[in-house]
């Protein structure tokens, strides 16, 4: 059952073409967090609008973030509303440790 899970929505502009770049980030967070998550929905807007909601929360905003953010960042703040105690493996580690 999904329900009280978390869901995720990614917002993201038509006009921009970035459906992909949406789709590609709600694939690598669904596979991280397929059984923590109710739902990552797309809704397209326009405007240069790609922002990353979790529940009621935005957890990005490419225009307050500066840019688009890797996977690795979503998938760490996602982590840290939902599970933090919780490791992402590779994905925790720091550039120097690499």
């Amino acid at each position: 059952m999904n329900v009280g899970k978390p869901r995720v929505e990614i917002r993201f502009c038509t006009r921009c073409n970035w459906m992909l770049r949406a789709s590609w980030m709600a694939q690598e967070i669904m596979y991280t967090f397929s059984d923590d998550l109710c739902e990552v929905a797309l809704v397209p807007d326009t405007g240069g609008l790609y922002e990353i909601w979790l529940d009621e929360h935005r957890i990005w905003c490419r225009k307050a973030d500066g840019g688009f953010p890797e996977a690795k960042e979503i998938k760490q703040r996602i982590r840290d509303q939902i599970d933090p105690e919780r490791s992402l493996g590779h994905s925790d580690r720091k550039t120097s440790d690499v």
